[in-house]
């Protein structure tokens, strides 16, 4: 017996087909789309109809004019605060609060090492400055972390819903704190 062969004499079915699919790089293109019919064959069954594809191509989505940003926070109550009001200020549409993440890091000359509270906030790529003005006016830390990356793909629906949640401030030319 070939060690190829072991996996199927060792287990059945499909365990063993999606073994052989992945020990054979020929077969990957198949055994992707068997990771994908659970959620056809649970769509199906709840009546409601396959997912669509994150972007339909004839979308008006210009790729990059949304960002996620990300800003870490010592704690829970300071990045709800600055949640509250970048949403409120309608410099984002969303942000999702991420607990307990382990930062580490060199500042002024010592490695440290601390819990936080990662933010990961949506909003207009135009709008990153006005954002991080803000962050950074309302922040606890000397110098607050604020990234952002474009987004160049997604649900053409959640994208434009960023966009029209945070056009009015794009629209005006100051944001005050």
């Amino acid at each position: 017996m070939s060690m190829g062969r072991a996996p199927a004499v060792l287990l059945g079915g499909g365990a063993a087909l999606l073994l052989s699919c992945l020990w054979m790089p020929a077969l990957l293109p198949v055994a992707s789309r068997f990771l994908l019919l659970p959620r056809a064959l649970l769509s199906m069954a709840s009546g409601s109809p396959p997912s669509q594809p994150s972007l339909a191509s004839g979308s008006s989505y210009v790729p990059g004019s949304v960002s996620a940003a990300f800003v870490t926070c010592p704690n829970e109550k300071v990045a709800k605060e600055i949640a509250r009001a970048v949403v409120e200020k309608h410099l984002a549409a969303c942000v999702n609060l991420i607990p307990k993440i382990t930062s580490i890091y060199e500042w002024k000359g010592k490695i440290e090492e601390d819990s936080e509270v990662l933010m990961m906030i949506k909003t207009q790529s135009s709008l990153v400055p006005a954002l991080t003005d803000f962050v950074r006016s309302v922040h606890p830390y000397e110098v607050a972390e604020v990234i952002a990356l474009p987004v160049e793909q997604g649900n053409s629906p959640y994208l434009h819903w960023v966009r029209q949640v945070t056009e009015s401030v794009s629209d005006s030319s100051t944001v005050l704190p």
